[in-house]
């Protein structure tokens, strides 16, 4: 009963985290440059059903993703453009906006609901794709599959490999300190809002189009941009920590598949919801580990203090507060 196909349940894990993945690894960009956008939850709805209206009407995948992209990174300019330009809480903007978003994409979307539209065909990659159990995890899946795993790679080697990622970061720890050094803090933190939205509209796009293809009501990426901010703390920050975040999320809910057939007798609804407070309760012990009096008790047991190291990450410094030139 527990005999388990690996390269299938792992398979399944990276397919079905690609859209966490787009949405938590281009927050963390936003978040980095020290602009929160809370509107992540509606965005990826109101992209989602943008990418299948666009595609099916044009039969275009390609123009799908463009739209989706665009309307993710139209929704992150507005909570920028609020916050950064006329001074409104950053929080209560993105809260708003994905209220509205959420609600415009199921009164627009609602003449596409369950109609049968294009989707993204899986793309093995020759040679790569028969290497034993690798090959059946990693490269034997669609384009925004393969996009997610780089897109990871990519942020990362930008964020801390370059001078481009260091003027990013640079803005949202001290911006005052970038402004006297050159740097517009406003303008980079506008430009990284839309970058962030960019990937947070291939997120919506990446469900409606390859991962749960289609539209209706409930879509099925409902909760996923809630999980998305989660995962950024979750990372530290840190576009590698939030992607293994995104990929133990949809590991806990590609078991409960399973389980659900294990255990018949459990409701089903209790598989599906199980994710979630499984991730509070990490988001929890990781604040935790945080604080100072067990960064002490760790202090001389190296294993220990490299695992909470691994684990920890202290958000940016300006995080949520726009710079305001003098």
């Amino acid at each position: 009963m527990f005999d388990l196909n690996l390269t299938i349940l792992f398979a399944g894990v990276v397919a079905g985290a690609a859209p966490i993945v787009l949405a938590a690894v281009g927050e963390t960009v936003t978040e980095k440059a020290g602009l929160i956008n809370l509107s992540l939850d509606g965005s990826i709805l109101l992209s989602a059903m943008a990418a299948f209206a666009i595609a099916y009407e044009t039969n275009s995948l390609v123009l799908g993703f463009a739209g989706a992209a665009a309307v993710g990174a139209l929704v992150a300019a507005v909570v920028a453009v609020f916050s950064i330009y006329l001074g409104q809480n950053q929080v209560a903007v993105g809260f708003v906006l994905t209220l509205m978003t959420r609600d415009l994409a199921y009164f627009i979307g609602n003449p596409y609901s369950r109609l049968q539209g294009p989707q993204v065909s899986p793309l093995p990659i020759p040679w790569l794709d028969r290497i034993p159990i690798l090959g059946g995890v990693f490269f034997n899946h669609n384009l925004p599959v393969y996009a997610s795993l780089a897109f990871i790679g990519f942020c990362w080697w930008y964020i801390y490999r370059t001078s481009l990622g260091l003027e990013l970061r640079s803005v949202g720890e001290h911006p005052r300190a970038s402004y006297a050094r050159g740097v517009n803090p406003q303008r980079l933190q506008l430009f990284y809002a839309i970058c962030g939205g960019l990937l947070v509209g291939l997120a919506g796009a990446t469900f409606s189009l390859a991962t749960k293809p289609g539209w209706g009501r409930p879509q099925g990426a409902e909760g996923t941009g809630w999980i998305a901010l989660a995962l950024v703390i979750f990372g530290g920050w840190h576009p590698v920590k939030a992607a293994a975040g995104a990929y133990l999320f949809s590991l806990l809910q590609v078991l409960g598949i399973y389980f659900q057939e294990w255990l018949p007798s459990i409701p089903s609804q209790v598989f599906q919801v199980a994710p979630f407070p499984l991730m509070i309760f990490t988001l929890l012990i990781m604040s935790v580990v945080q604080k100072e009096s067990v960064l002490r008790w760790v202090e001389k047991k190296p294993k220990t203090r490299a695992l909470l190291h691994f684990f920890s990450g202290l958000a940016p410094s300006a995080l949520g507060k726009p710079y305001r030139p003098e």
